[in-house]
C-alpha cells in the first residue's frame, strides 16, 4: 500500500514538509545535507523498529524546534502518524486512523525495506547488525516477529538484572523468566528459520545475471524451546560472571556467500559485497509481495551513485512496477534511465519542491 501523503512536523531539518507522492518511484534530488535521507528516514518510522538510521528519537527533533516531532502518513483510506512530545522526547508514540496503538501494530499496514550506504560493510561488521538486518527482512514476511522480540528482549533483560543482583534472585522468578525466554525465542527462531529458507531458494534459483546472487545460512544459537529452557537454567551460573545471556536467538549471525564465486561475502570486494547486498534486497521485496500479496516500499538511499549506466539501467528495470520505490541521489541524471513516470522532488535546506 503506497504512501500518498507524508506530512513532516519539526522532523530532524524539516519544519513544515508534505509531500504527495506517486504509487511508483519517488525520487528525491539535492545537495548533501539538505534532508534527503531525513524523508527516507521518516518513512521508514512508520514501520516498528528505530527507523534506518536507528537515532535516539531525541536527536530526530529539529533543532530549534518544540522539542517534540511528527510524521502523518496517508495510506488509502488509512492515517498513520508517529512523533514524540516535548515533555517526553524518547517515548515513541503511535496512532492508527487517530487511535492510540503499539508500534509493533504498523507492521499490519505497512511493510518498509531499505538500503542505506552505512549498509555498505553489513558483512564486515559483527553478529548484531546483520542479526537486525535479518530480523528486518523476517518482519516484512511475519508481522508478529517484532512482538516476539519486544517480548523475549524485555524478559531477557529482566533475568540479567535478577543474576546481576548480589542477592541471590527468587529461582521461580528466575524459571518464570526463561520460559518466557524459552517461548518467545523459539519463535523468534522459527520466523528467521523460514524467512532464511524462502529467501535463500529464491536467490538460488535465480539465473545469473547483473546482481550477484547470495547463499544464506543461519549460524550461532539454533534450538526449540525446551533446548533454550534447558540452556539457560543450566548456564546460570555462567551468564552471571558473563553480564549476559549466552545462549538464545539473539546470538545467532546470518552467513552469506557469493554463489557465484562461492566466497564468504566478508572475503568479496566491496563492490562485489554491495552487488550481493542490493541483489539480496531485490529478491527478498519481490518474495514479500509475492508471499503476502502487498509490494513493499523501497527506500533506496543514495543506490545509484556507485552504479555504472548499464547497472543503474537494470535496477529501474527490475523494480519498476513493483509497488512505491523511494530513492535519494546528488544528481537528477542519475535517475534519467527511470521508466514512466516518477514523482520527482528537489530538496534544499530542508524545503521540498
Amino acid at each position: 500500500m503506497p504512501v500518498t501523503r507524508l506530512v513532516l512536523t519539526d522532523f530532524r531539518n524539516h519544519r513544515d514538509a508534505v509531500l504527495t507522492p506517486g504509487s511508483g518511484f519517488v525520487v528525491l534530488t539535492g545537495e548533501n545535507g539538505a534532508g534527503k535521507t531525513n524523508i527516507l528516514e521518516a518513512v521508514s518510522l512508520l514501520a516498528p523498529g528505530r527507523g534506518l538510521r536507528r537515532a535516539p528519537l531525541s536527536e530526530m527533533a529539529r533543532q530549534g524546534g518544540t522539542g517534540g516531532f511528527g510524521v502523518a502518513a496517508t495510506l488509502g483510506d488509512v492515517e498513520i502518524g508517529t512523533g514524540t512530545q516535548s515533555a517526553a522526547p524518547e517515548r515513541r508514540l503511535v496512532r492508527v486512523n487517530g487511535a492510540a496503538t503499539a508500534a509493533t501494530v504498523l507492521a499490519e499496514w505497512l511493510t518498509v525495506l531499505w538500503l542505506t550506504p552505512a549498509m555498505d560493510r553489513l558483512f564486515m561488521e559483527g553478529p548484531g547488525e546483520r542479526r537486525r538486518f535479518l530480523d528486518r527482512l523476517t518482519l516484512a514476511l511475519a508481522p508478529g516477529h517484532a512482538h516476539e522480540s519486544t517480548r523475549y528482549e524485555a524478559a531477557m533483560r529482566q533475568r540479567n538484572r535478577l543474576l546481576a543482583d548480589e542477592t541471590p534472585p527468587d529461582p521461580s522468578w528466575l524459571a518464570a523468566l526463561e520460559a518466557r525466554m524459552a517461548e518467545h525465542g523459539a519463535a523468534i527462531q522459527h520466523a528467521r528459520d523460514a524467512a532464511v529458507t524462502l529467501l535463500r531458494d529464491r536467490l538460488e534459483a535465480e539465473p545469473d545475471g547483473i546482481f550477484a546472487r547470495a547463499g544464506l545460512t543461519l549460524e550461532g544459537w539454533t534450538g526449540d524451546a525446551d533446548s533454550l529452557s534447558r540452556d539457560l537454567r543450566e548456564g546460570r551460573r555462567r551468564d552471571a560472571a558473563a553480564g549476559r545471556a549466552l545462549a538464545g536467538p539473539h546470538r545467532a549471525d546470518l552467513a552469506v556467500t557469493h554463489l557465484g564465486k562461492a566466497q564468504p561475502a566478508h572475503l568479496c570486494s566491496t563492490g562485489e559485497q554491495k552487488a550481493l547486498l542490493l541483489g539480496l534486497v531485490l529478491a527478498h521485496a519481490e518474495l514479500v509481495a509475492d508471499r503476502i500479496g502487498r509490494a513493499p516500499i523501497l527506500l533506496l538511499d543514495e543506490v545509484a551513485a556507485h552504479l555504472d549506466p548499464t547497472r543503474r539501467a537494470a535496477l529501474f528495470e527490475r523494480l519498476a512496477g513493483r509497488g512505491q520505490v523511494w530513492m535519494t541521489g546528488t544528481e537528477p541524471a542519475l535517475f534519467d534511465a527511470v521508466p514512466g513516470a516518477a514523482t520527482r522532488h528537489i530538496v534544499a535546506n530542508g524545503m521540498i519542491e
